[in-house]
């Protein structure tokens, strides 16, 4: 939310502080009395509120407004500015919960810093917020296949203690959904659970974001201390800047830290997780990764599995996607029937879960009713995922004689099957109509028994 309301009675300084932010990208609205002010408020809660301290012709001056605001719409992060400041004022506002104060005549640089950093804290509260009412949704882990149930077993053997876990895997695995379900399940669970996305905020902001910052009277609280008593998740910690990896690093040495701009050492009693899905050895070797920091947060090393490693969760983890977006958007409730789903489990999933869950979303809009869905309806972008691999071995049976062309596709037939029941020679043998002492006879004579890691393995626990 970029919606900025100023609030002054001299109208050239509202629209010229209006003006400024528009051009900054910002959006705004304007108010000169105090009834305007807080109808606005009421109406729509801004992002950020500027606030003159004097209002002519109000009924009530800025430290009622601020009061006011503070009581009702605790989110909303305000800015005092006025040309009759002191010290004394300036501190009446901050102790009244004033995010910061500019005195008149400001300067227009100095104004931006403040309103940069104060939008900052802005998004971050309605995050947290955003996180406290999902409650242990975003921490849900579905699945059944032996990988899925090996991960999770890993990840609740961590749970309870307050080691650093390191989650590993490709994009769109669900690592940041693991990092919630440690926390949901351990002792802090009812603490902060504050997310660093280390690849979307800027290298010049990150140890503001980090650490906060002290300006004057006012701290701007960072990252760290947000989640102070709770766990600090560092996502893509790979993408951190370098200059920032010392000053972590030293963190986690000495367990304290200073803000920007301030003398005096914080201490915040935090659990640190952290992921990537990069190989963070390379980043080392290339110099872009510091050793001594790796070895700190790598206490606890847990891979999250990707969606091939886990192609027997697909019909459930369609079924939830089907269920969540019937009770976010209001999509009718249907069926993936088998056809459909046998369909998805054979396709290459390099977006894993994350992709699953828009393939499925693009489904329930570009079909109409309430009809079930089949394989004709899966788009056709990602039919070709599947067919193109098969259009090319079907060129190669063209120069074969049926013999082996025939032992060519039974072969890749049943490994497709052995991959979608993630390596269950029972599922496998059910779905594919043969005993399983039939099967395991079958694979030997491909020649697929020893060559696929899962082929011979009895995953039916």
């Amino acid at each position: 939310m970029s919606d900025i309301l100023i609030v002054d009675d001299e109208r050239d300084i509202r629209e010229l502080i209006s003006e400024i932010l528009i051009d900054e990208g910002y959006s705004t609205r304007i108010a000169g009395t105090s009834d305007e002010a807080m109808r606005q408020v009421t109406s729509q809660p801004p992002g950020l509120l500027i606030l003159d301290i004097w209002l002519k012709d109000s009924d009530m001056d800025g430290i009622d407004i601020l009061k006011k605001v503070k009581t009702d719409f605790p989110q909303v992060p305000v800015v005092i500015i006025s040309g009759h400041g002191n010290i004394e004022i300036a501190v009446a506002a901050i102790k009244q919960g004033a995010y910061d104060f500019i005195e008149k005549p400001f300067n227009i640089d100095q104004l931006m810093v403040v309103i940069r950093r104060a939008m900052e804290t802005s998004r971050l509260r309605r995050e947290n917020t955003a996180l406290k009412q999902q409650g242990s949704d975003g921490a849900q882990m579905l699945g059944q296949s032996a990988a899925f149930r090996n991960f999770v077993s890993a990840l609740n053997k961590v749970t309870k203690s307050n080691s650093r876990v390191m989650l590993r895997g490709g994009s769109g695995v669900g690592k940041e959904t693991a990092a919630r379900y440690i926390h949901a399940n351990s002792d802090r669970a009812n603490r902060p659970f504050v997310v660093v996305n280390c690849a979307t905020i800027e290298p010049d902001r990150m140890e503001d974001v980090l650490f906060g910052r002290e300006n004057g009277t006012n701290a701007g609280l960072g990252l760290l201390e947000q989640a102070n008593g709770g766990v600090i998740y560092f996502d893509e910690i790979a993408d951190m800047p370098f200059m920032t990896q010392s000053k972590i690093l030293r963190f986690l040495v000495d367990q304290k830290f200073q803000r920007v701009g301030g003398s005096e050492n914080v201490k915040v009693d935090l659990r640190v997780l952290s992921s990537t899905s990069r190989d963070l050895l390379a980043e080392i070797q290339a110099g872009r990764f510091r050793e001594e920091l790796y070895h700190r947060l790598n206490v606890v090393p847990v891979t999250v599995p990707s969606l091939a490693e886990r192609r027997d969760d697909i019909p459930m983890l369609v079924d939830h996607f089907v269920d969540h977006f019937h009770k976010t958007q209001g999509f009718v409730a249907r069926t993936f029937q088998d056809d459909a789903l046998a369909l998805l489990q054979t396709m290459a999933w390099p977006g894993n879960v994350r992709q699953l869950k828009n393939v499925v979303e693009r489904i329930l809009i570009l079909t109409e009713g309430s009809r079930n869905i089949t394989a004709e309806d899966i788009p056709a972008d990602r039919q070709a995922n599947a067919d193109d691999a098969s259009g090319a071995v079907s060129a190669a049976w063209a120069a074969m004689p049926l013999r082996d062309a025939r032992e060519e596709f039974e072969r890749e037939y049943l490994l497709t099957q052995i991959n979608r029941f993630g390596g269950n020679i029972s599922k496998t043998a059910h779905f594919v109509g043969m005993e399983r002492s039939a099967l395991h006879r079958k694979l030997k004579s491909l020649g697929i028994v020893s060559g696929h890691k899962n082929a011979g393995d009895d995953q039916d626990d």
